[in-house]
C-alpha cells in the first residue's frame, strides 16, 4: 500500500521506553519511520521489538533523512545534543523537531530553530514500560504541547494521531508542569511501595494484587473530584497544517529514556 499523502518521514533519536512507542503510534497513523538511533544492546533489542525492520542509524544520518525528528533522550542530554547538531549544520530548514521532555519548552530547541527547523515540545503524561502495552495506554493520555503559535496545530494533530489528547502548556509554565508530573509519579510510587511493604510484613502474599483495586478506586475518586470533564477536541476536526499534515484519524470517535 502506498504512503498516504501528507505523511511524514520520521526519525527517532533515543530507543528508550518512550521514543519507540511514539514512533509505533505514529507509524500506525500512516507515517513512515525512516530510522532510530540506539547504542546499548537493550535499546537495540527494544527498537527491534517495537519497530521491526526500522533501520538503526547514526544521529546525523537519521536527521538528514527525516522530515520530523523525535528527540527522546534524558533531560541532561537534550541541550548538548541539539547544540551539537547545530554546530555541525545538521538541522534542515523546514524540518520538524520534537522533544519529549516534560521540563523544557521549545527554547531548548533554539539552536535547531536558528538552522530553520520548526520546534515542538510534546510530553505524554504517562509512565512508560517500553513495551507494546504502552500503545494501548496512549489512548486518552494527555500530552503537554508547547510550540510557536503558527505551528501549534501541528503538535496538536500529532498528539491526536497517536491517540492522545493535547493540552497546551505555555513555555513559561513547563517547569511547573514538570514538577506536577514528578510529584504525581514519585508520590504514587512511594505510596505503593510503602503499602505493599506493610502487607508483606504481615505475611500477605502478592501484596500488589491486594492493594491494586484500592489504589485504583481511590485515585479515580480523587481525580473525579478535581476535573471530571474531558477536553473538547472538536476544533481539531479537519485540521491541516503548514507541514502538510493530514487531518487526524480518531477511530471510534473517541521518563523513561535511555540510549
Amino acid at each position: 500500500m502506498s504512503q498516504r499523502p501528507g505523511r511524514l518521514g520520521i526519525g527517532i533519536i533515543g530507543a528508550g521506553h518512550v521514543g519507540p512507542i511514539l514512533g509505533a503510534a505514529l507509524a500506525g497513523a500512516g507515517h513512515a519511520i525512516v530510522g532510530i538511533s540506539a547504542i546499548s544492546q537493550a535499546s537495540c533489542d527494544r527498537a527491534e521489538a517495537i519497530l521491526p525492520f526500522v533501520p538503526i542509524l547514526s544521529v546525523p544520518e537519521l536527521v538528514e533523512r527525516s522530515e520530523l525528528v523525535i528527540i527522546a533522550v534524558p533531560d541532561a542530554q537534550l541541550e548538548s545534543l541539539v547544540s551539537g547538531l547545530a554546530a555541525t549544520g545538521t538541522w534542515q530548514a523546514g524540518q520538524l523537531v520534537l522533544h519529549t521532555s516534560a521540563r523544557y519548552g521549545t527554547a531548548v530547541l533554539a539552536p535547531a530553530q536558528a538552522g530553520g527547523a520548526i520546534p515542538l515540545a510534546i510530553h505524554p503524561a504517562m509512565s512508560f514500560t517500553g513495551t507494546s502495552i504502552d500503545l494501548a495506554r496512549l489512548a486518552d493520555t494527555y500530552f503537554a504541547v508547547t510550540a510557536p503559535t503558527p505551528v501549534l496545530p501541528i503538535g496538536q494533530a500529532l498528539v491526536v494521531e497517536m491517540g492522545g489528547e493535547p493540552v497546551i502548556v505555555a513555555e513559561a509554565d513547563r517547569a511547573r508542569y514538570a514538577e506536577a508530573v514528578e510529584t504525581a509519579t514519585a508520590f504514587s510510587t512511594s505510596i505503593v511501595e510503602q503499602a505493599t511493604g506493610l502487607l508483606s510484613g504481615i505475611g500477605i502474599e502478592h501484596p500488589g494484587a491486594v492493594i491494586a483495586p484500592l489504589m485504583r478506586s481511590a485515585m479515580e475518586n480523587a481525580l473525579a473530584r478535581t476535573s471530571p470533564d474531558r477536553l473538547d477536541l472538536s476544533h481539531l476536526e479537519g485540521l491541516g497544517g503548514p507541514a502538510g499534515l493530514d487531518p487526524p484519524d480518531r477511530p471510534d470517535d473517541r521518563d523513561d529514556f535511555d540510549e
